[in-house]
């Protein structure tokens, strides 16, 4: 299997009721299977998800990512790790600063999953293609420096591939072992898009068509509190 993954350049500055689906459709050359990854800044400022702040106070997002938490799990001075309603566990609540104007700072979106799938019915009846989308943000990871991009929300692609059941390379069975695609993906497309380069959406072409189906990040992905033994 071979993926191809390419930036789509040329999007202008989303604002507040721009139709994300049209301007993606008209800037990218999309077929049928292909996943379309979008960034959550964009599908944020699209959706009006922000909120003013003092341009001169840098931590004047600090109340936004007290009010976007339902519970704090840590707190090392400026930095807090706190858990958001959609079930993420993530610094500061999501809520970020950069690549907005400086009296703004972004949120997450109200329901991810549903984005993608406004995203995905948008792409299809512009473009007349099926394809998958995720919407993608950047978090931490316990236990290990720097940053990647995850799935926070997607439409038409499996979140999860449950290979519990299939044998390894060496004919044994796996037991335990669920990949998270949507998040492989997510990281993968960060790749072209980067964190400067102003690429908020990539397309990823070639992917197998057994990852593409039903599923959602809230309902596979995010880990019930009850099965977390760290919670």
């Amino acid at each position: 299997m071979r993926l191809q993954i390419y930036g789509v350049e040329g999007l202008p500055e989303i604002a507040a009721g721009d139709d994300l689906a049209r301007l993606i459709s008209d800037a990218a050359d999309l077929a049928d299977g292909d996943v379309v990854v979008v960034t959550q800044k964009i599908v944020s400022k699209a959706e009006n998800a922000m909120v003013a702040v003092d341009p001169d106070e840098p931590l004047s997002h600090k109340p936004v990512v007290e009010r976007e938490s339902v519970r704090v799990l840590r707190r090392r001075g400026d930095l807090v790790i706190s858990e958001t309603k959609h079930g993420f566990v993530c610094a500061n609540a999501g809520v970020d600063r950069s690549n907005v104007a400086a009296d703004r700072a972004a949120v997450l979106p109200d329901d991810p999953d549903r984005s993608a799938w406004r995203i995905r019915n948008g792409i299809r009846a512009k473009a007349g293609v099926d394809v998958g989308v995720i919407v993608s943000d950047t978090f931490g990871r316990p236990w290990r420096r720097g940053v990647t991009d995850v799935a926070i929300g997607s439409a038409g692609v499996r979140p999860i591939l449950d290979l519990r059941g299939t044998s390894d390379a060496s004919g044994r069975e796996l037991q335990v072992t669920e990949v998270a695609i949507v998040d492989e993906l997510a990281a993968a497309a960060d790749v072209v898009m980067g964190k400067a380069e102003n690429i908020p959406v990539a397309v990823i072409r070639g992917v197998n068509p057994a990852w593409l189906g039903p599923g959602s990040i809230q309902a596979n992905v995010v880990r019930p509190p009850a099965d977390d033994l760290f919670r």
